[in-house]
């Protein structure tokens, strides 16, 4: 009975469209013919080159979420990595290990750069953390996943393609398992992932050896593929 009260007391706080997409939606906030906002500045750009911001004018837009934003500073994959690190609604502490990680990241570079003996050597060097997170993440991203498949009471484990955000998320996960693990130097969280995202980012480490077994496995299973349509 709350439920239902606390339903109409949105009613009355919400347009009448809106009311109208929370019973049919599920407590959507909008309703569908709602379009996504477009909140990053060169796309607001790029759309006035091309005429077509008279298109969005008026159409009804829904409210951008707190993440998103214009700011230069805005990576919104590294907005996503923070997401899965978070535990227990703890945001905060993610982002705080994140950037103490890049911050890690740009001390491991510095003191390779500052080693080099030649130009040439520190010309190849990235001192950008961003952009080495980046390369870890498009590094540790697998191609092939095995699915399980059923014929005849045995279970197959059939090679199929991956969508690219099962990728991307695998990779940050193999990341985020990467950091979590402790030896016998019990360094921080975020000293380990920083080696992890450097490692990564020259095509080493933990994280692209578990990418490349996993292809090892779906070359070794590539006999039970036809499985995937029959």
């Amino acid at each position: 009975m709350a439920g239902i009260n606390s339903l109409f007391k949105t009613k009355i706080l919400l347009k009448p469209n809106t009311f109208s997409a929370i019973v049919q939606n599920g407590m959507a906030i909008f309703p569908s013919y709602y379009i996504e906002p477009i909140y990053k500045k060169e796309d607001q750009e790029a759309l006035k080159k091309s005429g077509e911001i008279s298109e969005y004018v008026h159409m009804p837009t829904k409210a951008a979420l707190n993440s998103q934003t214009c700011s230069v500073s805005y990576d919104p994959i590294l907005s996503l990595f923070t997401n899965y690190l978070m535990r227990k609604g703890q945001k905060e502490l993610a982002r705080n290990l994140v950037e103490r990680s890049l911050e890690q990241v740009k001390r491991i570079q510095l003191e390779r750069y500052h080693k080099c003996n030649s130009d040439e050597e520190r010309a190849k060097i990235e001192l950008n953390p961003k952009i080495i997170f980046h390369r870890a993440v498009e590094n540790g991203k697998p191609l092939l996943q095995l699915m399980p498949v059923k014929r005849g009471g045995v279970k197959y484990q059939v090679p199929v393609p991956i969508s690219e955000y099962k990728a991307r998320f695998l990779s940050m996960n193999w990341l985020i398992e990467a950091g979590r693990e402790k030896d016998r130097t019990k360094v921080r969280f975020w000293t380990q992932l920083a080696r992890e995202l450097v490692d990564a980012s020259n095509n080493t480490g933990k994280v692209v050896r578990r990418k490349q077994e996993l292809h090892k496995q779906c070359e070794a299973n590539k006999a039970y593929a036809h499985y995937r349509w029959s």
